[in-house]
């Protein structure tokens, strides 16, 4: 089966059928996805941490190490995405766009706050909110560093420079919605999610990581309405083609933890590398196919 990894070594592009480009899905508007975020509405600070404090200090030293640098992840993760939004809120295009955008920059809050909390609680990393932010960059990889440094911060610059560029648009949102939440967020949760449940641990941020899924598939679903929408322009349908290409390979280097190298075969948390490149891979491809673009040609 084909996977993440195979996506960042081909450097042509592959179109979905005729009979799929023809096919209407029915998504989502910004206005019913808002409406949605009012009535999924949770708080971050009234989670209690009391349980999930005895079960770190219960845990192996190795095992302690391996969820830190994930938890690492979504940490420094959910802080970027919160920073680097307001091009984005800028770009609305009717009133109900702009409710939802606003609306999920709120959300992005509440998740780095509840993150925040989390280390502050049950980490125990001591001093403030950047100190914390600080030790856990320590953490992460060129790839990582790539991805949320260099091509989201640069997409919400041009965007804030120009809310206009419908280019600039389309190209923050498939680095954000596609790539960040759609392939990474959402494979990241789902197997964290699962070592929680295995292993019957952290209760209070299992509750927390559930609402912030669910805030997530919130807004990947307005992603792939905004795309879907783009797409129907064949220079659209290019430029997502093209910034999925540029963005991929740090993407799928994100995913490797600490001793690896990208192409490594490795375990996180009780899961193999391919069951996660995998993962990630069907949930883009799924997404795509509704938006009406092709993915990279994958070798057999």
């Amino acid at each position: 089966m084909a996977s993440l990894l195979d996506l960042t070594t081909q450097g042509d592009v592959a179109t979905i059928s005729d009979e799929s480009k023809l096919m209407q899905f029915q998504l989502m508007t910004p206005r019913q996805l808002y409406e949605l975020w009012e009535r999924q509405n949770w708080i971050s600070h009234e989670i209690d941490f009391t349980q999930d404090r005895r079960d770190w200090e219960a845990m192996p030293d190795a095992e302690r190490e391996e969820a830190s640098w994930g938890l690492a992840n979504f940490f420094v993760g959910e802080e970027r995405v919160a920073t680097q939004f307001s091009g984005l809120v800028m770009a609305y295009e009717d009133q109900h766009e702009e409710a939802f955008l606003t609306a999920q920059q709120v959300d992005e809050a509440r998740h780095a706050q509840h993150f925040n909390r989390l280390y502050e609680n049950v980490l125990q990393y001591d001093g403030s909110f950047e100190d914390r932010l600080a030790r856990c960059r320590e953490q992460l990889n060129e790839h990582y560093i790539a991805l949320f440094d260099e091509h989201l911060v640069n997409a919400n610059q041009a965007l804030i420079d120009n809310p206009r560029d419908i280019e600039a648009k389309i190209d923050f949102v498939v680095i954000y919605h596609m790539v960040i939440e759609g392939t990474l967020a959402l494979t990241g949760q789902y197997f964290q999610t699962g070592w929680m449940e295995r292993q019957g641990i952290l209760p209070g941020h299992h509750f927390g990581f559930q609402k912030i899924s669910q805030d997530e598939h919130r807004h990947v679903a307005y992603g792939t309405w905004f795309l879907q929408q783009k797409a129907g322009d064949p220079a659209h349908a290019q430029r997502i083609q093209e910034v999925l290409m540029a963005t991929l390979p740090a993407a799928a280097g994100v995913l490797v933890p600490p001793g690896y190298e990208l192409g490594d075969e490795y375990e996180f948390m009780g899961y193999s590398s391919q069951e996660m490149n995998e993962f990630a891979f069907t949930a883009l491809s799924r997404r795509l196919k509704v938006i009406g673009v092709g993915l990279p040609t994958v070798t057999a």
